[in-house]
């Protein structure tokens, strides 16, 4: 394994799947996220698309980007952490689209930078197919979770394909999935604070699992539990709701309707 714990993606019929997925649904500048190698790159190029960028925290790999990817494609290359990067260079661009096969580590935080994006149009994205059964999971389901909500809050998926362990060198001992993203139809934050509050929400009735949400909310602000109760029914949720029984809509209106009481 390699020093950043990179999985080389060697399956041909894999990577024609996201490339397809990727091309056909391409609508403004595309950024490509740990190219390592050039698995996705190269076909990228050779499928017509060019003068897009790619960002790769591994050195080694960057050089042999730089010596592999024709000049004429117009691929701007940028070394570093993605999460570390100001994406304001590509604040002036109408639509972003993304591809990657994420590394699995900071797949979550990645993801969500990306969804947090004003310009974001798409993304085919890989995950450990664990965390993308968590993207698409429906409430009181196994896998839905706080990730479950936040992603829901933003956007929506459909399977590409599963990826077993042998379609990488060196084999993960876990299997993957492509989802192909796009943002949700219905924005349900009206604002950057009512985004916040929501995820401050989400965040609290998470962290006390084993608590109502209702219960949950009392314990971390310390506020009227009649007064929080009326709020939540108003919200849509029951005065017995759990965290994982409420949809992101619900989560969304209970932020909003916290304003002034709690935020």
């Amino acid at each position: 394994m390699q020093k950043y714990g990179q999985h080389f993606l060697v399956n041909k019929g894999i990577i024609n799947k996201i490339i397809d997925t990727a091309v056909d649904n391409l609508n403004g500048t595309l950024v490509e996220i740990g190219p390592g190698e050039g698995a996705l790159t190269l076909p990228l190029i050779e499928r017509g698309v060019q003068n897009f960028t790619v960002v790769e925290i591994d050195p080694v790999m960057t050089a042999k980007l730089k010596q592999t990817l024709p000049d004429w494609a117009g691929v701007n290359i940028i070394e570093g952490n993605f999460l570390n990067l100001d994406l304001q260079f590509l604040a002036k661009e109408e639509k972003l689209n993304f591809i990657s096969n994420l590394p699995y580590i900071d797949a979550a935080q990645i993801l969500l930078k990306v969804l947090e994006l004003n310009n974001f149009a798409s993304a085919v994205f890989m995950f450990q197919r664990e965390q993308a059964q968590k993207l698409y999971a429906l409430p009181e389901s196994k896998h839905y979770g706080a990730l479950s909500v936040l992603f829901q809050a933003l956007a929506q998926s459909r399977p590409v394909c599963r990826v077993s362990p042998g379609s990488f060198n060196p084999p993960p001992k876990v299997e993957s999935e492509v989802l192909f993203i796009t943002p949700r139809p219905q924005r349900l934050f009206t604002n950057k604070i009512h985004y916040k509050n929501f995820r401050e929400t989400v965040k609290t009735a998470f962290s006390f699992r084993r608590k109502t949400v209702l219960n949950a909310l009392v314990e971390k602000y310390k506020k009227d539990k009649i007064s929080l109760a009326k709020i939540l029914v108003s919200s849509g949720l029951k005065v017995s709701s759990r965290a994982e029984e409420v949809p992101a809509k619900n989560y969304a209106l209970l932020a909003k309707n916290l304003e002034g009481f709690i935020f």
